[in-house]
């Protein structure tokens, strides 16, 4: 398999999501959920990323679907397109898989993942995070990660007048 392929393996159809954690969970795999829209990739990302995948066997990564990000964001977002920015987060050695989803928030994902553990940013409360209800009914648990400071794509984006 070339690296490509292999990067391209793990961007997984919604469909595909109860085959791969039929495998994980027979082979009693911790399976990291977490989400974002991760319109354009920089150092805070990286941390948290690789922080969240230190809590388990596996990260799954949901991704926001281009639709999901103009309304959560506004129409001038995202400024890198779903499958670029799938690509680029499949491409680090960390990430296991990552799946779009077009919902605003990842509620019915987490309903079908109902991963072991569920990571946001440090921002959140635990008992605010979407998905909380479900995974603590799972007997899983819920992470934060502090934010790396003076990293966001929101202000990346306004410094560099992308907006």
């Amino acid at each position: 398999m070339t690296p490509l392929e292999r990067i391209h393996s793990k961007i997984i159809e919604p469909e595909q999501l109860n085959r791969l954690f039929a495998i994980w969970r027979f082979k009693n795999h911790q399976v990291v959920f977490t989400n974002g829209c991760f319109d354009i990739i920089h150092l805070g990302h990286i941390q948290y990323l690789a922080a969240a995948a230190l809590l388990g066997d596996k990260l799954l990564i949901g991704l926001n679907s281009d639709s999901s990000v103009r309304r959560l964001k506004g129409e001038t977002r995202p400024i890198n397109p779903e499958l670029a920015r799938a690509q680029i987060l499949a491409s680090f050695s960390f990430v296991d898989a990552v799946v779009l989803f077009s919902e605003d928030t990842p509620y019915e994902l987490i309903k079908k993942v109902r991963p072991s553990i569920l990571v946001k940013g440090g921002d959140y409360k635990p008992e605010d995070i979407v998905g909380y209800d479900i995974v603590t009914s799972n007997g899983g648990r819920i992470e934060t990660i502090p934010f790396v400071e003076g990293f966001s794509s929101t202000s990346i984006i306004k410094k560099g007048g992308l907006t």
